[in-house]
């Protein structure tokens, strides 16, 4: 059985989550500099098997394209291209950050914790993921 892989692409900063082999727990598994993501991505499926890969779908209040809209919609097609036998998916990541800040400071984490932006991507990513799970159940 594959995993889900959640994608919260970022300018700088990519947060990642996973699922576990059974697809019954979304789980943040990094950050990764954007730059990089694609070296990571090749490593991480050559070492897992990756059923499908959600990327979160950045919009405006009015269901338009964010700043980073066209540059996510390439790069979810050059996926599709590169793994063809996988699985890619988009999910609304509205709120998301606000949401996974949110999850901090509920978490208890003190305010220097809260300042970690590559933990902000990661919760985001996951619960893009989470997100995806509820949807398709």
């Amino acid at each position: 059985m594959g995993r889900i892989l959640a994608i919260d692409y970022g300018k700088k900063r990519t947060g990642i989550a996973v699922t576990d082999p059974m697809k019954i727990i979304a789980s943040g598994l990094c950050t990764v500099a954007t730059y990089d993501l694609n070296k990571w991505l090749e490593e991480y499926i050559v070492s897992e098997d990756v059923e499908t890969i959600v990327i979160g779908e950045p919009k405006q209040m009015d269901y338009t394209d964010s700043e980073l809209g066209g540059v996510i919609n390439a790069f979810a097609k050059a996926l599709q291209v590169k793994y063809p036998n996988i699985k890619i998916e988009r999910m609304d990541e509205r709120f998301t950050s606000k949401m996974a800040f949110q999850t901090m400071i509920d978490s208890g984490l003190n305010k220097k914790q809260r300042r970690n932006k590559a933990l902000v991507d990661e919760i985001a990513a996951t619960i893009i993921l989470q997100s995806y799970m509820d949807r398709i159940r």
